[in-house]
């Protein structure tokens, strides 16, 4: 665990204050409230319906919160002027199906201004050299995720939000990926959706647990431990225990 996530006089990053969202009568988000400190690994777990990926949408703007405060180092960011600290990375999209890799990765290094040498060393740490020619839509799974992966490390804001940024990647090819996000949070915070709790329990340093909406747990898997009454618990019995 970094030393800044112990450390009562770091400033929050980021702070979510009272976030909530409604589709009709159904409760999405009730009120959720989380910080993000400094060079932190945050995790967003939960079950299916859970609120994970409504959260994520609310929090960077993409979707109209019913009420609640964001502050990026104690200054209220509004929705409209999210999008310069935190860059959202969706689960599940394929953009430009019909470009080859070479070309999306291109486009966001030109956007953003990175020069070709950095370009070059996202694709050889994602093992995308192969695929470089191929259409975004030919890809696999599991290269897509890594195409998304590399666009995400050719943007500039401060934060990256990245929801399921493991899906399609088998054990080897997840730890891999861990080491590069632990290499980005050297310099910049991450907030991750991840479904499988063995992977959050490997990356995160801090875990929000969500179920229907609502802040069942936030803090270290210590805190989620403690709250749940095993402190000796790995991060599946506490999710068992603090969502039964």
């Amino acid at each position: 665990m970094k030393a800044s996530l112990n450390d009562p006089t770091i400033a929050p990053l980021l702070e979510v204050e009272g976030l909530a969202k409604r589709f009709g009568d159904t409760v999405a988000l009730a009120d959720v409230d989380f910080d993000l400190r400094p060079k932190e690994i945050l995790g967003i777990i939960g079950p299916n319906g859970a609120g994970k990926t409504t959260l994520m949408e609310c929090l960077v703007g993409l979707l109209p919160a019913d009420a609640g405060e964001v502050r990026y180092r104690a200054k209220r960011i509004p929705p409209s002027e999210r999008g310069s600290t935190l860059f959202y990375l969706p689960d599940g999209i394929a953009p430009w199906g019909d470009q080859p890799v070479w070309r999306v990765i291109g486009l966001f290094g030109d956007v953003y201004g990175f020069a070709p040498t950095q370009e070059a060393r996202v694709v050889a740490d994602l093992d995308l050299a192969s695929v470089l020619s191929r259409r975004v839509a030919e890809l696999s799974k599991g290269y897509r995720r890594r195409l998304l992966l590399a666009i995400a490390l050719l943007t500039p804001q401060p934060i990256l939000v990245l929801d399921e940024p493991f899906d399609g990647f088998d054990l080897r090819q997840t730890l891999h990926a861990m080491s590069l996000l632990r290499e980005v949070a050297k310099d910049r915070a991450l907030i991750l959706s991840v479904h499988q709790l063995k992977d959050a329990e490997r990356i995160c340093d801090r875990l929000l647990l969500l179920a229907t909406g609502q802040r069942l747990g936030f803090g270290t898997l210590a805190d989620l431990t403690a709250q749940a009454g095993a402190p000796r618990a790995d991060l599946e019995e506490v999710f068992l225990g603090l969502t039964q």
